[in-house]
């Protein structure tokens, strides 16, 4: 039986239906995200004059601490709460990072520290929101394609909605997030390929099933879920908008709905400050956005993947060429690093501010420290970084890397020795 938090708040659907990106073309709400007119990408389309009448910031503070506080801006799809599934995911915490700012040459930085949700991801955010909009659309059993932490958010998801999973990964996954989809009792589907062969699997087992896919039919409904990161932000620094945000990027949905999140708190008069600049960052094992942006391109080329950042290994993103916009529009940059310097950002962050942060986190830090030296990012801007993920998911990218510090007997002498020498 489907629960939520009793502080939940009373919410009344505002979503008038889908709309294309490119052709705009109106759709009716439904398990679906491919325009049928141009096959665009769906969107979610909002009564905004609704929403005016009742958002506040009072009423926002007075919701609960999960990302439910700001369900008037969130696609719900049903009036009966039950639909709404809360593991308690969202309202991470904001962290001034002044030691790690130390080292990078920046006074004000921040991070969003998002290895404190549920399942250990950011992607605790978007499988919310695509399973409550599953069970509002009678949908009953729940699938993704996955490069690791969007198995276990919709295993574990899926195992407290009390529905089916299906979790479709490449076959040489991290064995860690193998384990944080299976534990919850989800099948777990291998595939031989790269996430792009998974997806493109995935596409044809939604037609033929009917089940709901997270990433793939429900996706309108899955990507309106990062939004909550740009609304907690704001909200965390007492609502105004930061100048600067370092985000991730796999496929470049999470970058491109922080940047809707601050527009819509804009437009809804609950926030203070311009529109602050943003910027992504790469794997160069996988840059294929940060390539495009280099070329001052919208035409992002898909590539075969080949780092050891997995959850951001998607050759064919498909927002790329959508943060290419955000980012230039904003004035930001889009960059990539090695997967030496991931190791580094990393150990960075994890030595000077006590956060362990999978693979994803190293590339923001590792790029950050990058757009830092080039002046890309000033020193007296507020910066947040966003952290997606926790970093015991991916212990194999470390564990060549650090290790005992010393090796002595059980006595005090040789301790002493030790230490002495």
């Amino acid at each position: 039986m489907t629960t939520i938090t009793d502080a939940a708040p009373e919410l009344t659907t505002t979503v008038t239906g889908l709309r294309c990106r490119e052709c705009g073309e109106q759709e009716p709400v439904g398990a679906s995200h491919v325009c049928g007119f141009c096959f665009g990408p769906l969107e979610v389309v909002y009564d905004h004059e609704a929403i005016a009448a009742r958002i506040s910031r009072a009423r926002i503070e007075a919701g609960p601490a999960s990302l439910w506080r700001y369900g008037d801006l969130l696609p719900v799809l049903s009036d009966d709460p039950a639909h709404r599934i809360d593991l308690g995911t969202g309202f991470t915490p904001l962290r001034p990072a002044p030691r790690l700012g130390a080292r990078l040459g920046l006074d004000d930085l921040w991070i969003k520290d998002d290895t404190r949700n549920p399942s250990g991801s950011f992607k605790d955010r978007v499988v919310t929101m695509a399973v409550s909009a599953a069970r509002a659309l009678g949908i009953d059993t729940m699938a993704c394609a996955s490069t690791g932490n969007l198995a276990g958010a919709v295993s574990a998801h899926a195992a407290y909605a009390g529905m089916p999973a299906y979790v479709f990964i490449p076959h040489d996954l991290e064995r860690g997030k193998v384990v944080g989809a299976a534990v919850y009792g989800a099948n777990v589907v291998a595939v031989e390929g790269n996430y792009d062969d998974v997806n493109r699997l995935c596409a044809e087992v939604a037609d033929a099933r009917g089940w709901g896919f997270a990433n793939v039919n429900l996706r309108p409904f899955y990507a309106e879920g990062s939004k909550s990161i740009g609304f907690e932000i704001a909200e965390q620094l007492e609502w105004t908008l930061p100048d600067h945000v370092v985000i991730p990027i796999a496929s470049g949905s999470m970058l491109t709905k922080i940047h809707k999140a601050f527009g819509e708190l804009t437009h809804h008069g609950l926030v203070e400050g311009a529109m602050p600049r943003i910027s992504g960052a790469q794997a160069a094992g996988c840059s294929p956005v940060a390539e495009a942006f280099a070329r001052n391109s919208a035409d992002v080329r898909p590539v075969k993947p080949d780092t050891i950042a997995r959850s951001l290994a998607i050759g064919n993103p498909a927002d790329g060429p959508y943060a290419v916009e955000v980012a230039t529009e904003t004035g930001g940059a889009i960059g990539s690093v090695s997967d030496a310097e991931i190791v580094d950002g990393m150990r960075l962050l994890a030595e000077t501010e006590g956060v362990f942060a999978e693979t994803a986190g190293g590339v923001t830090v590792a790029n950050l420290r990058r757009f830092a030296e080039q002046g890309t990012v000033g020193r007296d801007e507020r910066v947040v970084a966003v952290i997606s993920g926790n970093g015991y998911k991916t212990l194999e990218a470390v564990q060549d890397a650090v290790g005992p510090t010393h090796e002595v007997g059980p006595t005090l002498e040789e301790l002493e020795r030790e230490l002495a020498g």
